[in-house]
């Protein structure tokens, strides 16, 4: 009983103490995902991933609208911005695990920015598909204040 209860009393310190991983753009692009089912990030040629993030008008406008809607959301922290990037870290609310989300920003031809995205969890295989709905989330919310 005892090994039990200390077991349930420790996991809200797990979510805490895991190191954050080496995050942030390889070449031109995010990182890919692990194989693990706990993370998702978008690609134009994947079915089972979702499309970039398409907004009209600047780099620079863009971004102001990602980081407008991140800081509207709760327990989200931005941990880095560039002006090409965002590093987003997301907390659960019943034990604190962490999420970390990437913004890739590209200006593409004409007048269009695309944003990809990396969403993962820092802990654990699964997430019960909380990051999939969290940029489907976001994704909703860029395109609607378009």
């Amino acid at each position: 009983m005892k090994k039990r209860y200390l077991l349930l009393c420790s996991l809200p310190l797990v979510g805490c103490s895991v190191t954050p991983p080496k995050l942030n753009v390889s070449g031109e692009a995010l990182k890919d995902c692990p194989i693990t089912p706990n993370c998702f990030r978008s690609k134009n040629n994947e079915s089972q991933d979702m499309a970039p993030i398409l907004l009209k008008g600047s780099k620079a406008a863009a971004r102001e609208k990602i980081v407008s809607i991140i800081n509207s959301l709760t327990r989200t922290t931005i941990v880095e911005e560039r002006d090409n990037y965002i590093r987003v870290e997301f907390r659960s609310q019943l034990i604190g695990f962490v999420d970390d989300v990437e913004f890739l920003l590209s200006q593409k031809s004409g007048d269009g920015t695309q944003i990809d995205f990396r969403s993962a969890s820092r802990l654990g295989v699964s997430d019960l598909g909380v990051n999939k709905a969290r940029i489907k989330k976001l994704k909703l919310c860029s395109l609607s204040e378009s």
